[in-house]
């Protein structure tokens, strides 16, 4: 029997898409992109997604059909700007604020812990922002890889390292190329992530 708590949230969805960091792990509640998991195993995906919402989700591959595609035109470097509705609301206040900071970092570059602290008006809390960006729930789409740490070490990474260079230098790449073509301005909307 399904109880009035059941009725009032949203459904949980999932797929897993093929990219070049390998399979992505996506989730929804309800139109809402809440989740990416980066380099899932697709056999134990339905159980990481139990363990972080409480339930398994259904396994759909419509509602993704718009993530699938702005992802792939990212990796692709033919996108600059994610135009995708998300579920920001699972973090904490702090973590929100946090996430929404990092959606404001240019393509392409980085900032530091520092900068996202002061960013939002607690400067001594660098720590709690790297924190906050590690448990980051949609990484790529609000890019906790662009920050890092003072002299412009890479500092830390929920999925490695590695993945975390790959994706700046992807974005590097991209930016010169389309700088080259006389396409990427300094500033203006198109050199930034929008989401609001």
């Amino acid at each position: 029997m399904t109880s009035p708590a059941d009725l009032s949230r949203p459904s949980l969805t999932r797929t897993v898409v093929k990219s070049p960091l390998g399979p992505l792990g996506l989730v929804a509640r309800g139109e809402l992109l809440a989740a990416i998991f980066l380099k899932v195993d697709p056999t134990w995906f339905p159980f990481q997604v139990e363990r972080t919402y409480g339930s398994v989700g259904r396994e759909a591959v419509a509602p993704f059909a718009e993530v699938k595609r702005q992802l792939e035109e990212y990796f692709a470097g033919h996108r600059l700007v994610f135009k995708l509705p998300l579920d920001l609301d699972q973090g904490t206040p702090f973590q929100r604020r946090v996430w929404t900071a990092l959606l404001d970092i240019p393509y392409g570059q980085t900032v530091t812990y520092k900068e996202i602290a002061q960013t939002i008006g607690q400067p001594s809390a660098l720590r709690a922002v790297g924190g906050a960006a590690g448990a980051n729930p949609v990484p790529v789409v609000v890019p906790c890889h662009r920050v890092v740490g003072s002299g412009g070490r890479l500092g830390g990474y929920a999925y490695g390292l590695e993945v975390k260079t790959r994706l700046l230098e992807h974005e590097t790449r991209t930016r010169m190329r389309a700088a080259s073509l006389g396409m990427f301005g300094e500033e203006g909307p198109e050199a930034r992530y929008r989401f609001r």
